[in-house]
C-alpha cells in the first residue's frame, strides 16, 4: 500500500491545530513556534505531492479511495490534477508567512492576561482552515467535498469574531459589535448557499447513484448517465450559488468587506487568498465537469454577472476610505476576472484564472500584509490619516507599492500574466465582454496609485513622523512573496506547464473548443 500523501498533507495541519490548542495557557511563544513549525512541515508535504504529480500522466493523480458510508454510497476519494496541485502549493506557501504576519495579533493587551485572546487558540484555528482548505482541493468525492467546503465556516466564524483588528476609532464595545456583525453576516450568507448546495448534491445522488466525481464524469460521457434538461440546470445552479457565495461573485459579494475590515491583516488575507479560492476551484472542478451543458447554458448570464463584478468591486475600490475595504473590493474585481475566465470556455481564459488565482494569493498577500503592519504602526485604517511614511519608512513604502503595482497587473509581475490571459480568452469568444472589462484594468491603476500617493507621499504628518521601518520578521514575510511575483511575473512556465493539461481536460469535458481566428495566418 502506498503512502497516503494526500490525506498526510491535509491531516498535518489539523494536528498540529490540536496539538497548538493543547499548549499550556502560559506558553504562549511555544505555541506559536509549533504553528510555525507545522505550517513549514505542511509545505514540505505540499512540494512532495508538487514533485510527484505528472502533467502529462493520468488527470487525476496520488488517488486514494476507501469505503465510508457504504450505506449512502459515500467514499473517501482523493486525488489531484494540475489545478489543485497548483492551489494546495499557494495554500501551503501562504501558511508560514500567515503565522509570521499574525505572530504578535493574539498577545494579551495587558501583561499576563490570560482571558482575552488566547493566542493557541488563535493559530490552532489558522491551522484547522488550511487542513479543511486543502482536502477540499483534493476531494473527488462530492459529499467529501461539501462536509469541508462548510466545516471550514467554523473556524473562520471564530478568526472573525474573536480575533478581530485592533485598530478602532470607536470603543472596543463598538468594535466587538462591529466584529461579532461581519462574523455572522460571513457565516449566515455562506451557510445559505451552503444549505442550497447539500439540496444539489442529495438531488446529485439521486439522479446519479453516486457521488464519486470521476464515476459521475465517466458515466456522463459513456452515455450510461443522462439527466433531463431542467434537472441538469437546477442542479447547476444549486451547486454555482454556492460557489458564487464564497467566491464571491456580486450580487452575494456583500459580507466579504465587512469580513476583511474587521480581521487581522493575517486573516484578511486567509479569507480572500486561500478560502475564496475554494468556490473559484469548485465552479471548474465540479460546475463544468459535472454539469456541462449546463454551464453552457448559464455562462452569459455569469459573464455578466463577472462583468459587474469586475467594474462595481473597481468603482467602489476608488471611492474608499478604507485601507483594508479598498482592498476588499478590488478583490471582488480581480474574482470577477477569474469566473470570467472560467466560462469564457476557451484554454487561455481557463489557463488564466487559474493562474489568477494563485497570483491574486500571492499579490494580495503582499499588499495586505504590508497594509497590516502599516495599520498597526498608527492605529488606524483610515487613508487620511497617513501621508510622507516613504521618507521616515522607506522599507515598507517600497513593498507597499510593489504589492499595489501587483494589485493592478503591472507587466513583469505575475498578475499581469493571468489577466493578459484571461482578456485574451473571453476576447476570443466574447469581444464585448473582453473590451468591457479592461475598464477594470484602468480603475484598478486609479485605485492603487491614489491609494499610494495619499499614503506615502507627501508632507510627513506628525502622527507618523516616528514610525519605524519593517522589522526583520515583517521583512521575513514580504520578501519572498515580492520575489515570487517578479519571478511568475517573467517566467510563468513553471505554472503553466502544470495547470494547463488540467485545463485541456475540462475543456474536452464541456465539449468545447477554441473559437478560430478570425484572420487566418499568411502562410
Amino acid at each position: 500500500m502506498s503512502f497516503p500523501l494526500l490525506t498526510a498533507t491535509a491531516a498535518l495541519p489539523a494536528l498540529g491545530a490540536v496539538a497548538t490548542a493543547a499548549v499550556p495557557a502560559r506558553q504562549r511563544t511555544a505555541a506559536k513556534w509549533l504553528a510555525l513549525l507545522v505550517s513549514l512541515a505542511t509545505l514540505a508535504l505540499a512540494i512532495v505531492v508538487l514533485v510527484r504529480f505528472d502533467p502529462d500522466g493520468a488527470r487525476y493523480q496520488l488517488t486514494e479511495s476507501h469505503s465510508w458510508i457504504r450505506d449512502f454510497g459515500v467514499r473517501y476519494e482523493l486525488g489531484v490534477d494540475g489545478i489543485a496541485v497548483a492551489l494546495i502549493g499557494l495554500t501551503a506557501l501562504l501558511m508560514p508567512f500567515i503565522v509570521l504576519a499574525g505572530w504578535h495579533d493574539a498577545d494579551p493587551l495587558e501583561t499576563g492576561s490570560r482571558r482575552w485572546r488566547p493566542t493557541q487558540g488563535f493559530f490552532a484555528l489558522i491551522l484547522a482552515v488550511e487542513a479543511m482548505v486543502i482536502i477540499s482541493f483534493e476531494a473527488t468525492d462530492v459529499f467529501v467535498f461539501y462536509i469541508f467546503f462548510e466545516a471550514m465556516l467554523i473556524p473562520m466564524y471564530f478568526l472573525i469574531g474573536g480575533f478581530g483588528d485592533r485598530a478602532h476609532s470607536q470603543g472596543e464595545e463598538a468594535a466587538s459589535t462591529q466584529r461579532s456583525y461581519a462574523a455572522v453576516k460571513f457565516l449566515l450568507y455562506n451557510l445559505a448557499g451552503g444549505l442550497i448546495m447539500l439540496a444539489a448534491v442529495i438531488g446529485l445522488y439521486v439522479v446519479a447513484g453516486s457521488f464519486s466525481l470521476q464515476e459521475i464524469v465517466q458515466a456522463r460521457a459513456d452515455g450510461s448517465l443522462t439527466m433531463a434538461t431542467s434537472t441538469e440546470r437546477w442542479l447547476f445552479l444549486g451547486f454555482f450559488f454556492a460557489f458564487a457565495v464564497k467566491a464571491p461573485l456580486w450580487p452575494l459579494h456583500t459580507w466579504l468587506p465587512n469580513a476583511m475590515q474587521e480581521s487581522t491583516a493575517p486573516v484578511a488575507v486567509l479569507i480572500t487568498a486561500v478560502v475564496d479560492k475554494v468556490g473559484t476551484f469548485a465552479m471548474l472542478r465540479f460546475c463544468l465537469q459535472l454539469f456541462p451543458e449546463a454551464s453552457k447554458w448559464a455562462t452569459p448570464v455569469i459573464l455578466v454577472l463577472a462583468l459587474i463584478s469586475i467594474v462595481y468591486g473597481a468603482l467602489l475600490a476608488v471611492g474608499q476610505r478604507d485601507i483594508k475595504r479598498l482592498v476588499a473590493y478590488a478583490s471582488i474585481s480581480h474574482f470577477g476576472f477569474i469566473v470570467m475566465g472560467i466560462f469564457a470556455m476557451t484554454t487561455q481564459g481557463q489557463s488564466g484564472a487559474t493562474l489568477y488565482m494563485v497570483n491574486h494569493g500571492i499579490s494580495t498577500a503582499a499588499l495586505m500584509l504590508v497594509a497590516g503592519f502599516l495599520i498597526s504602526r498608527r492605529g488606524s485604517r483610515l487613508i487620511a490619516d497617513y501621508g510622507g511614511v516613504q521618507k521616515v519608512a522607506p522599507v515598507l513604502a517600497g513593498t507597499f507599492l510593489i504589492g499595489g503595482l501587483a494589485t493592478l497587473s503591472l507587466p513583469g509581475l505575475a498578475p499581469f500574466v493571468s489577466e493578459f490571459l484571461v482578456l485574451v480568452g473571453t476576447f476570443s469568444r466574447y469581444p464585448v465582454i473582453g473590451i468591457i472589462a479592461t475598464v477594470g484594468i484602468v480603475l484598478a491603476a486609479l485605485y492603487t496609485l491614489v491609494l499610494y500617493q495619499r499614503t506615502m507621499t507627501g508632507p510627513v504628518k506628525p502622527e507618523v513622523s516616528a514610525m519605524p521601518d519593517l522589522r526583520m520578521r515583517e521583512v521575513l514575510v514580504v520578501a519572498p512573496l515580492i520575489v515570487l511575483l517578479v519571478f511568475l511575473g517573467v517566467y510563468p512556465k513553471p505554472l503553466t506547464d502544470i495547470v494547463n493539461p488540467a485545463v485541456k481536460q475540462t475543456m474536452s469535458d464541456v465539449h468545447q473548443k477554441d473559437p478560430k481566428p478570425a484572420v487566418e495566418a499568411a502562410k
